[in-house]
């Protein structure tokens, strides 16, 4: 069962190992899930930097990452939601992506895990823990 859901600036920490790393791993020990959406942000991210995405998902499932990691669809409940964020969060102009992840931990319940500091400014009843 997850406790946090990882933003993919979390998620590209871990993987980069810089600043906050540390507690991406513990995260993801104590249990961990992700949207769809920021994963897919992830695998992104990683091809701008010269990873082919299936080098990229063969190093993910060689880590045992993508069973760690409770991968989270983006289904009409979780993108109503992120359009419903819309608003909310203009004042930080945050991505579709960004608001898919504010929006399934809304839904799950769960805080988010990011290294993402303006996040702390949107004002969504959602706990925003910082990585770094």
């Amino acid at each position: 069962m997850a406790s946090v859901v990882l933003d993919a600036s979390a998620f590209l920490a871990y993987l980069f190992d810089e600043p906050g790393a540390e507690t991406v791993v513990e995260a993801i020990s104590e249990g961990a899930c992700m949207s769809a959406v920021n994963y897919s942000e992830v695998l992104s991210k990683l091809a701008d930097r010269g990873v082919p995405v299936e080098d990229a998902l063969r190093d993910l499932t060689g880590r045992g990452l993508l069973d760690a990691i409770d991968l989270l669809d983006f289904d009409v409940a979780v993108a109503t939601e992120a359009a419903r964020l819309r608003d909310a969060t203009r004042n930080v102009d945050l991505s579709l992506g960004d608001r898919a992840c504010f929006a399934t931990a809304s839904i799950a319940g769960l805080p988010v895990l990011t290294a993402d500091a303006r996040w702390r400014e949107v004002g969504v009843a959602v706990e925003v823990r910082l990585i770094r």
